[in-house]
């Protein structure tokens, strides 16, 4: 298993480095360094493709015909010119000397790498002016360290949008010096999946008015792509992005997964003053996770850029701003729609219950019929930050039977753990969270695929025979292991260990089928489960003072007796709290008189 949390912490050690080893600003040095790591990934992706096509390829008399560009933009991927893959770079030699393709004289790494960014742009026209190339700005010796510390084999094994991720993990640690802006953090993989999941793109146009750096469009391509469709032919991606950083890293990870966008930066992208490509109205999708509870958005600048077909939500009379721009964000979400639309957003979780103004907003927009889906999310699932959080789902073309109706998923007790401060879901559970939605449509097909997915996958597996698998598994690894040699046993722990880690992933994934059909049952008939989900009426929402809480709607789980008694149990922890508090007063009385002693 791939550990992300190291691979971070290695290529933050180099940007470290870099920091420690020059007198450049964390603004002049992290842009340079996300490119590097930009670079490495496209050469990945480069030789992945390069592969594939030269397995495709036909050959004349013999000879195999010369791969082009054209045959990359073909596969949705970016073309690397011989002077920027990263391989020639981190093997130049100590001293420099080469020529460009117009001559000019490349003496230095750094010139080296100005370059490859050079010919990198000429392969991509959402790329030019982007990519920085100030890397005359280092010494070449600590360059070559920052291009042999990227060199690392794991960033070919991991797809999806881990350039995000770690951008996000760089964020944290350059502190307010680039990450000052207001709430800007990344969206884990699993929630834009999970949004993603949900509404299900296949073609036409798809906006992030905050668009970061461009996790949502890649993970709707992969989608795309995956279904058997081209998303750079189907999908048509606008994005708005006030942070100039993040928009320059969206295009630079947007170009890496072959895709192209409109993205603008700066004020003209904000998004509370301005809608920047003109398309309210016109979206077939709309996906965002926007900076939570922004205040000081003043009134009047609003008002003149209209898009609130909900109402306005609640100014303050003497400053004449928007204390909290929530239900701004709801607002035009909704409006960019066009009549067949969908939207699929981040919010915090407060404004699903939140009062005044808010309160009648949410009205107006529960009384359209257009609110699909509600999704309750726990703690830690964001990357530098542990608020809790809900999925918003709009659908301005409900089947009939739901036009009254949503469906609340609680998942606030539903992940995997990934570390002390991190959780998400797994790719089964997102499925089986998506599988609940399947159901809520009336889409029992999609149910029963997922089912003979999970057959293939476990090939008769239940939850005891896959433990029982592991549990022998384990015993025999431990003689193995005892009886290797010590020259052999590393080698030999290494290779049981990855066949324990396959039994543990097909346990499981056991559990995950377990779970889906002890609630659904292998027939494809939804059914509300206390605890995790309902469908409600308008009426029943109405009931509820318009909250759009899931767990409003969705009730509590009876929790499994565990035998303890609890008056018993509080008995105990009080008598042995007075014990421990006992025991500290006693410390600190010897404490003091070692002092008293000393002076």
């Amino acid at each position: 298993m791939i550990n992300i949390r190291k691979l971070e912490t290695e290529l933050w050690e180099s940007a470290d480095l870099l920091r420690q080893g020059s007198k450049l600003t964390s603004n002049q040095y992290c842009m340079p360094v996300l490119a590097l790591l930009f670079l490495r990934y496209a050469y990945s992706r480069y030789k992945m493709v390069e592969a594939i096509i030269k397995k495709e390829r036909p050959s004349r008399g013999g000879r195999e015909l010369p791969i082009e560009p054209k045959d990359f933009a073909a596969k949705n991927a970016l073309y690397l010119p011989e002077q920027a893959r990263y391989s020639y770079l981190v093997n130049l030699p100590d001293k420099v000397n080469l020529k460009t393709n117009d001559g000019k004289d490349i003496l230095s790494l750094g010139q080296a790498v100005n370059y490859a960014m050079k010919l990198v742009e000429e392969q991509s026209e959402q790329l030019k002016g982007v990519l920085p190339k100030s890397y005359t700005d280092f010494d070449d010796k600590l360059l070559a360290e920052l291009l042999r510390i990227f060199n690392n084999e794991t960033i070919d094994k991991i797809g999806g949008d881990i350039i995000g991720r770690i951008y996000e993990y760089f964020l944290s640690k350059f502190a307010k010096a680039v990450a000052s802006d207001d709430g800007v953090f990344f969206t884990p993989k699993s929630l834009v999946k999970m949004l993603v999941n949900v509404l299900e793109p296949s073609e036409g146009i798809m906006l992030d008015p905050a668009c970061g750096s461009g996790g949502m469009f890649v993970q709707s391509g992969d989608f795309v792509n995956q279904s058997g469709q081209n998303a750079t032919q189907k999908m048509t991606f606008y994005g708005q992005e006030k942070v100039e950083y993040n928009a320059n890293l969206c295009l630079m990870n947007m170009a890496v997964h072959g895709l192209t966008g409109k993205i603008v930066s700066g004020d003209a992208a904000n998004t509370f003053y301005h809608d920047a490509h003109n398309l309210a109205g016109k979206c077939d999708y709309v996906i965002a996770n926007p900076p939570f509870n922004v205040d000081k958005v003043k009134e009047e600048a609003v008002i003149s850029a209209g898009r609130l077909p909900l109402g306005k939500p609640g100014v303050n009379a003497k400053t004449k701003e928007f204390g909290n721009a929530n239900y701004l964000w709801i607002n035009y979400f909704y409006a960019y729609l066009n009549n067949h639309g969908r939207a699929g957003f981040v919010m915090a979780s407060s404004a699903t219950d939140s009062a005044n103004k808010d309160r009648d907003i949410r009205e107006n927009l529960v009384r359209t019929g257009d609110v699909d889906v509600m999704v309750s999310v726990g703690n830690n699932f964001f990357y530098t930050l542990s608020l809790p959080c809900s999925l918003w789902f709009f659908d301005k073309a409900k089947r009939p039977e739901n036009r009254d109706k949503v469906l609340f998923i609680d998942a606030r007790n539903y992940y995997t753990v990934v570390d002390r401060t991190l959780n998400e879901w797994t790719e089964w559970q997102l499925r089986n969270l998506q599988a609940i939605v399947f159901l809520y449509r009336g889409e029992s097909d999609k149910y029963l695929k997922l089912l003979a997915d999970y057959n293939a996958e476990l090939n008769g597996k239940t939850v005891a025979t896959a433990q029982q698998d592991l549990d022998a598994k384990k015993a025999e690894a431990k003689q193995i292991i005892e009886a290797a040699t010590r020259k052999e046993k590393k080698k030999i722990e290494a290779e049981q260990n990855a066949l324990i880690a396959e039994l543990e992933k097909t346990l499981e994934t056991a559990r995950q089928y377990e779970w889906l059909t002890e609630k659904f049952g292998t027939d494809g008939t939804y059914r509300d489960i206390l605890g995790l989900c309902k469908i409600a009426t308008i009426n029943e929402i109405a009931e509820k003072n318009f909250s759009l809480t899931p767990g409003a709607y969705v009730g509590v789980a009876e929790v499994e007796d565990d035998g303890i008694d609890f008056h018993e149990r509080m008995s105990e922890i009080h008598s042995e709290l007075a014990r421990l508090n006992q025991e500290a007063n006693t410390l600190m009385d010897e404490i003091l008189k070692e002092w008293e002693g000393m002076r």
